[in-house]
């Protein structure tokens, strides 16, 4: 029998999200698009070559989720909104008996700080209803959680240290636009580093860097920065033997340079200021005149690299591996009308509720992805389009710092 799905959130990842879900015809019978915005709901549906519905929530609203889960009785609710409405919406599945799906932890909206320490303790109240929340179904965190736990099961005896490296190769000649969500990406990128090496250490925001030659010659060589980034957070606490794990991204230097004008001038800040008689954040404002990432898949070309580097012990040997996929953006676009950064958020979220609604994945509390087998999400990530590779030796992990 067919499941009922809610996906709240129709921005970049909600498109891709609505799109593999209509694919999955043998589990999806039927599909909920909501958002504070009904008429960008309504015109992904009307990209799709089946029929779903499509309502107005205010995602900040608990009373008015709840409302409408209960008119529309969903087994699973996929959370593409912002992380700021991830506990209202949490506690929303509380209050209507629903799972729920999200790609990253919540954010207060008056702090740039990225914990799951919000998020974890709702696991009794989840567990005493039956109900399953997974956190971070997207790619990073995400699919890395899960090649941390495929390596752990399958390729190492201890892994003693991770690097998880996210490379975009895509161009889309704008002077500067993000990947995803302005604010949120924004927020993330001037934070200050984060790494933990027996214990949590601390850098400069993007003040690490170094070069990485990657395995696809399209991605080839990039500069990559270490960031702090969430799923350090849990993977510290659930993958034995850990020594080291770090975060890398890159940037292209005309990045970079709009990035620092950008912060030099006041505009990446989080606190209200006044502007003739009116209370503003120049972030959110900043938002307003950048362009929409959805907008961005029509002219994004070139590739993503996104993976994890393993360091660790088989067989009483010293060992490396790198597991990582390659995603296109234009192959992306053609697909379901997104570029590769969305494709790689939301692909994985549908695998997530996937597994979730089949009871492959049903386990009632909160879990992060690397405490579940990875074996079937592994196979249908072959299956609905981010195929992974796995290369073993010290090619990777020599690049590396030690």
């Amino acid at each position: 029998m067919g499941k009922r799905v809610l996906i709240i959130g129709a921005g970049g990842v909600g498109r891709v999200v609505v799109h593999k879900c209509s694919q999955a015809t043998d589990v999806f019978s039927e599909i909920c698009l909501a958002s504070r915005t009904k008429s960008k709901c309504d015109e992904i549906a009307g990209e799709l070559h089946r029929s779903i519905q499509t309502e107005q929530v205010d995602a900040d609203n608990v009373a008015e989720t709840v409302g409408l889960m209960h008119r529309i009785h969903p087994d699973v609710l996929i959370n593409v909104a912002l992380p700021y409405q991830d506990l209202n919406l949490m506690e929303a599945c509380l209050a209507a008996g629903v799972d729920y799906l999200d790609t990253a932890n919540y954010e207060p909206r008056d702090e740039a700080r990225f914990s799951y320490e919000y998020q974890w303790p709702y696991h009794e109240q989840f567990q005493e209803k039956g109900l399953t929340a997974l956190l971070g179904s997207g790619f990073d965190p995400g699919v890395t959680n899960v090649y941390c736990a495929y390596a752990r099961k399958h390729l190492f005896d201890e892994i003693h240290h991770i690097d998880i490296i996210d490379a975009n190769a895509g161009h889309h000649d704008l002077p500067f636009a993000t990947n995803f969500n302005p604010e949120i990406n924004i927020r993330e990128i001037t934070a200050n580093g984060r790494y933990w090496e027996h214990e949590w250490k601390e850098t400069g925001p993007l003040a690490v860097h170094q070069s990485f030659e990657f395995p696809d010659p399209a991605v080839g060589t990039r500069e990559i920065y270490l960031m702090y980034h969430e799923e350090m957070e849990s993977l510290i606490r659930h993958i034995d033997g850990l020594k080291r794990i770090r975060f890398w991204m890159t940037f292209s230097d005309s990045y970079i340079t709009h990035l620092q004008v950008l912060e030099n001038v006041g505009m990446t800040g989080i606190e209200p200021i006044d502007f003739q008689g009116s209370k503003i954040i120049p972030l959110e404002f900043l938002k307003t005149l950048l362009p929409d990432p959805a907008s961005l898949g029509s002219r994004t070309k070139g590739k993503t690299c996104i993976g994890c580097v393993f360091d660790g012990m088989k067989n009483g040997e010293n060992k490396q591996a790198y597991i990582y996929n390659i995603c296109d953006h234009e192959q992306c676009y053609r697909e379901v009308g997104s570029q590769a950064i969305s494709f790689t958020t939301g692909v994985p979220a549908m695998i997530g509720a996937k597994l979730m609604v089949t009871d492959v994945w049903k386990q009632p509390g909160v879990w992060n992805m690397e405490q579940l087998d990875p074996d079937p999400f592994m196979e249908d990530l072959n299956r609905y389009g981010l195929p992974w590779q796995v290369i073993e030796g010290k090619p990777f992990f020599d690049q590396l710092p030690r």
